[in-house]
């Protein structure tokens, strides 16, 4: 059975990842990090499939959409 996608929250990311919440927005605005998605009015959070591939191989990481164009 497939499992559904869950969504972490800003605290699971800087854990996961290592960097520091400056370095995460500085990133995402430079297309090298995983974009948030809004969940609520208030809140935003990440994709973990996302996260989990980010950290897995942060060099090559690129959105899925321009990593279909590049083939």
């Amino acid at each position: 059975m497939h499992e559904p996608a869950r969504i972490i929250r800003l605290k699971t990311v800087l854990a996961r990842s290592g960097l520091s919440r400056s370095t995460i927005y500085r990133k995402i605005a430079e297309g090298t990090f995983p974009p948030q998605i809004k969940i609520s009015v208030n809140g935003i959070g990440w994709h973990e499939s996302d996260i989990d591939r980010w950290v897995a191989d942060p060099v090559a990481w690129r959105p899925k959409c321009q990593r279909d164009e590049v083939r």
